[in-house]
């Protein structure tokens, strides 16, 4: 059974303003996407800027979210590190906090080979009992994984999914069929309805962050049999969904919470402010979808 189906939101890590975890704002994000539909929610992962938080942080966030949700929603956790030592460490405190699933990123940096990469994931899930989703992102890790590897590591019991996020399709159909027991989630907001069609189980999405009923119906409407629906939502969404990818997440969705009343703060350095022409342009295109503000 897979972890969860449709829309799994990457949700922000909302900061005050000196740049501390905002806690309140965080329960009112969990709330809202409960409210909204979406259907998984993941934290402290790429979007969530986990890469700039400290393990307190991150541990605290996992438990507050954990804590809030209640049962309610799956509370999915980025344990990710190029160091597999601190991995596991993290995936164990993160399963001891009640987190449902965790999503792990292949090693950035020092990469790793496929008999190291293997051994890393080998390594933690070995050290949980919770269902581990595979994190493929080469764009920022400089590692793209092979279908064989893949294949092997879906061997390993609690490896049950995999968040696609190469942006080729050739490769993730690959995946599908080769590897068909391993659940497979689209992490490219704008190759959602593509991946549904290869046996996709739902998204891991930036965008369900400020239209997360929008994400979810795609997905739903997919899986309901309403293909030029769900088609429908993918087309008329793409050019918003390109403009949160204006500069490197989550810098434009932050920005564009930020624009319609959620608060959240900014991105921790190094991630800096958005250009005053990119910043024209996602308003714009927020204000033709008629993107709906924080209430």
């Amino acid at each position: 059974m897979a972890l969860f189906t449709g829309s799994g939101v990457a949700l922000v890590t909302p900061f005050n303003e000196n740049n501390e975890v905002n806690f309140e704002k965080l329960r009112e994000l969990l709330e809202f996407h409960i409210a909204n539909r979406t259907d998984a929610i993941i934290v402290t992962g790429t979007t969530g800027e986990g890469s700039t938080m400290s393990d307190e942080e991150k541990l605290a966030v996992i438990k507050f979210s954990v804590d809030v949700a209640g049962g309610r929603i799956p509370i999915i956790a980025g344990t990710g590190s190029n160091n597999t030592k601190h991995a596991v460490w993290l995936s164990k405190e993160a399963e001891k906090l009640g987190a449902d699933g965790l999503l792990v990123v292949t090693p950035y940096y020092n990469k790793g080979n496929e008999s190291g990469i293997y051994s890393h994931y080998k390594a933690i899930a070995e050290s949980v009992k919770i269902p581990i989703i595979l994190y493929n992102v080469p764009g920022r890790t400089g590692v793209n994984m092979s279908v064989n590897l893949i294949k092997i590591l879906s061997e390993i019991e609690n490896i049950t999914g995999i968040k696609e996020a190469s942006g080729n399709i050739s490769y993730a159909a690959e995946i599908a069929r080769e590897v068909p027991e391993l659940d497979l989630y689209s992490g490219n907001d704008d190759m959602t309805v593509p991946l549904l069609s290869i046996g996709g189980k739902g998204v891991i999405s930036v965008s369900a962050n400020i239209i997360p009923e929008t994400v979810h119906n795609m997905v739903m409407a997919f899986f309901n049999r309403d293909i030029d629906k769900a088609r429908e939502l993918q087309l008329k969404y793409n050019n918003l969904v390109n403009s949160l990818f204006i500069e490197v997440n989550p810098v434009p969705i932050k920005e564009a919470m930020n624009f319609l009343g959620y608060e959240v703060g900014g991105c921790r350095l190094p991630l800096g402010s958005m250009s005053d022409k990119n910043k024209e342009i996602l308003y714009d295109i927020l204000k033709e979808h008629g993107v709906s503000e924080w209430k």
